[in-house]
C-alpha cells in the first residue's frame, strides 16, 4: 500500500494506469493456498508475502499449461521500492501491475511464435514478464532472457521461472538485471537475434541508452530484429524513434498489426466496448515498432 496520497498521486501522474486493458490472455488471481497447484513449495524466504498474489495467465494456444505469475497486488509499492529506484536509477512501473501493452507483446508474439523458432530472444525492460515467459512456453525459442534494470522487479523474475520451469521444455530461460544506461557484459553484446519491449519509450530521459542497448544487444545480422510495442504517448515514441535513426537503424512503424487487436482497438475507441472506460489511443494504444541493422525490403 502508498503511504502516503502523495507518493501514489506522482506515480499515478507519471504511468497512467489504465484500470483495464485489451485482455488478450485470460488471467485470474489464485487465493493464498495455492502451493500445491504450482507444485512449487513456496516456504520460508520463499513464502508468499502479504504485499504479493498470485496469477494465473491461461495463454491462448493449444495445451500450454497455464503461468503461474508471483507479483505486487495492485498499487501496493512501498517506501522501500523509492529506496531502490533512486539507488539505481531505474523506476518502479515494473512493480505496479502487468501494463496492457505487455499483455497485447504476449499476444502478438504468442501468434507469430514462427519468429523465435530457434532464436536467442531478449525481453528488455519486463516488468513480470508475461512477454519472455510466453515466449518460453510457447515457441521453440533456443533460449529467453527475461530483463529488467529493477533489482526487486528481477527478483520476481528469477522466484516465477522456478515456479514454471516445467514449462520450459528443452529451453534455457532465465532472469538478468539489465541497466540500460550501464554498460553491459560483453559475453552478451551483439548475440540475440530478437529483442522484444513494451511500453518502454515513456520515459525520455532513457531514450538514448535504449536506443545504444539495441545497437550493443542485437546479432548484427539481415535476421535478426527488435519488435517493440509501445503507445505514442504525447512525442514520447517520436523522439525515441529520432534516437534510432541518429544511430544509423532501421524501423518500421505499423498501426494495423493484428485484426483482433485493431478491432478491440476501434470499439474502444467508438464506444461499444465499455470494458475499457478512460481508453485513450495516445496513451493506451500500442504501436508496433520493428527495428533492424539493414533497410527493410
Amino acid at each position: 500500500m502508498f503511504a502516503d496520497h502523495g507518493l501514489q498521486e506522482s506515480t499515478d501522474n507519471i504511468s497512467r494506469k489504465a484500470v483495464s486493458g485489451f485482455n488478450l490472455i485470460y488471467w485470474r488471481a489464485l487465493d493464498d493456498h495455492f502451493p500445491e497447484t504450482l507444485g512449487y513449495p513456496l516456504k520460508g524466504k520463499d513464502a508468499l508475502k502479504p504485499r504479493d498474489i498470485c496469477i494465473l495467465y491461461k495463454l491462448p494456444v493449444g495445451n500450454i499449461p497455464e503461468i503461474s505469475l508471483i507479483q505486487r497486488r495492485g498499487n501496493c509499492i512501498e517506501l522501500n521500492d523509492f529506496e531502490v529506484s533512486t539507488r539505481h536509477d531505474v523506476d518502479t512501473t515494473g512493480l505496479v501491475c502487468c501494463w496492457p501493452s505487455e499483455d497485447v507483446l504476449a499476444y502478438f508474439c504468442i501468434s507469430h511464435s514462427d519468429v523465435f523458432r530457434s532464436k536467442k530472444v531478449l525481453e528488455l525492460g519486463s516488468g513480470y514478464g508475461l512477454a519472455g515467459f510466453s515466449i518460453a512456453a510457447c515457441t521453440d525459442a533456443s533460449e529467453v532472457v527475461i530483463s529488467d534494470g529493477n533489482p526487486e522487479v528481477v527478483d520476481y523474475i528469477q522466484h516465477n521461472i522456478s515456479i514454471n520451469a516445467g514449462h520450459f521444455g528443452e529451453r534455457r530461460v532465465s532472469a538478468m538485471m539489465l541497466h540500460w544506461s550501464q554498460e553491459h557484459p560483453s559475453e552478451i553484446l551483439n548475440t540475440f537475434d530478437v529483442i522484444v519491449a513494451s511500453d518502454c519509450t515513456f520515459f525520455k530521459e532513457f531514450h538514448e541508452s535504449l536506443a545504444w542497448s539495441v545497437i550493443s544487444l542485437l546479432k548484427h545480422s539481415e535476421e535478426s530484429e527488435a519488435i517493440f510495442l509501445s503507445p505514442k504517448r504525447g512525442d514520447s515514441l517520436e523522439k525515441f524513434l529520432q534516437k534510432i535513426r541518429e544511430i544509423g537503424l532501421h524501423y518500421q512503424l505499423i498501426e494495423n498489426y493484428d485484426e483482433t487487436v485493431w478491432n478491440l482497438h476501434q470499439k474502444f475507441l467508438k464506444g461499444k466496448n465499455n470494458s475499457w472506460p478512460n481508453y485513450d489511443k495516445d496513451h493506451f494504444y500500442p504501436l508496433l515498432v520493428r527495428i533492424k541493422f539493414f533497410p527493410f525490403s
